[in-house]
């Protein structure tokens, strides 16, 4: 089996620091500029490490952090076939880089980024012309992974890409790749349309469904959830409200100010802070008065996800600083059956945490009702 292997060095540099993304030159300054780091490397290698001994050959790739870093970090000989003109990376480079690896005959990609690196692979497998015949494997490393083309975590981007080189079947399937348009998502409005589609390997447990928006008929429900929610809320408590529509209803039913697709934060009724970044949050833990803390959050339909979709600001260090204990989850039943049974996804780029976080969760499904669901 042949593999190529390409990177967006730059995937998901804007999540951390509340800019809602990462396409684009200015963003990418905005973002290395409030102190950004780049993770893609890191989440690339999580997945590397699992088929570290058993790459059937060389992997081929692009110089750099574009995939010849990742591989010589975790040991897989990397066989360089392109080369970026410039240190900042483009989607110029990443469309380059698919087609150099598609011109030495590769059976599989596996690529890391988000959706705006999804759109490029595609356009450069359109490009091709192998788009209706290449198998791809994404490995989620970018701020907005709505697309289908991607595994639900780097360690299970791994685990399935082992099964494949251990010769296990798998069939394919065609799978979505979105184009959000990240303008209007930094204005707080999701305007998602399918791209197109590539083939990824069928396996409803590492392979992530596309994102599912919100239903008109679960109105009522939403405000039984927010009604039990601020009924519960306790004074002298920080409440970390996270991104989503749910959350939304409940900053609604307060009567304050929203970021949609942001983390706000809320204290005694009065809504303090709003489109925080993880430094931010961070600064607002450490004062005395704020020490007694809950992150709020919800899952995203179809997905599952609670953690590392969107909102990257909640980061490691911030849910450590809060405590596990101390997370709030809010979804509607609906939400929870589109899941198939499937339990929720947790992301958040520290695999020790991802496992404290696992198990069985009570999960606010309306006015002094409780589910309880898998975490894991």
């Amino acid at each position: 089996m042949k593999l190529g292997l390409v990177i967006n060095p730059l995937a998901g540099i804007g999540g951390a620091v509340g800019l809602k993304g990462s396409d684009g030159r200015d963003i990418v300054d905005q973002a290395l500029a409030k102190g950004a780091r780049p993770l893609a490397q890191q989440r690339t290698q999580s997945a590397l490490s699992a088929i570290t001994g058993s790459v059937p050959g060389p992997v081929y790739t692009a110089a750099g952090a574009m995939g010849e870093d990742a591989l010589n970090g975790v040991g897989i000989d990397a066989v360089v076939v392109y080369q970026p003109s410039e240190v900042v990376t483009s989607a110029d480079d990443t469309i380059k880089a698919v087609k150099a690896c598609c011109e030495q005959g590769i059976d599989l990609l596996v690529f890391a980024g988000g959706d705006g690196t999804a759109r490029d692979i595609l356009d450069a497998l359109r490009q091709q012309g192998v788009d209706n015949s290449l198998t791809v494997i994404g490995v989620p490393a970018g701020c907005k992974i709505h697309s289908a083309v991607y595994a639900v975590s780097p360690s299970q981007a791994g685990e399935l890409l082992a099964g494949l080189i251990d010769g296990q079947l798998y069939s394919v399937k065609l799978a979505e790749v979105m184009d959000l348009d990240e303008d209007a998502f930094r204005a707080g409005q999701v305007k998602a349309s399918c791209y197109g589609y590539m083939h990824v390997p069928i396996d409803e447990q590492r392979m992530q469904a596309m994102k599912q928006g919100g239903v008109d008929t679960e109105a009522l429900v939403l405000e039984d959830i927010a009604a039990d929610f601020i009924d519960n809320m306790q004074d002298d408590v920080l409440y970390l409200m996270g991104s989503g529509t749910t959350i939304a209803v409940i900053m609604a039913a307060l009567g304050l100010d929203n970021t949609l697709l942001g983390i706000d934060a809320v204290y005694n009724g009065e809504r303090i802070a709003g489109d925080l970044a993880e430094q931010e949050i961070l600064m607002l833990l450490d004062k005395p008065h704020y020490a007694d803390a809950r992150i709020v959050v919800t899952a995203i339909g179809g997905q599952g996800h609670v953690f590392g979709r969107g909102n990257q600001q909640l980061s490691p260090a911030v849910i450590r600083c809060v405590g596990s204990n101390n997370i709030i989850i809010v979804a509607t039943r609906n939400k929870l059956r589109s899941l198939h049974g499937r339990a929720l996804r947790v992301d958040t780029g520290d695999s020790d945490l991802d496992l404290e976080l696992a198990g069985m969760k009570q999960i606010i499904t309306g006015y002094e009702q409780r589910t309880l669901y898998r975490i894991g």
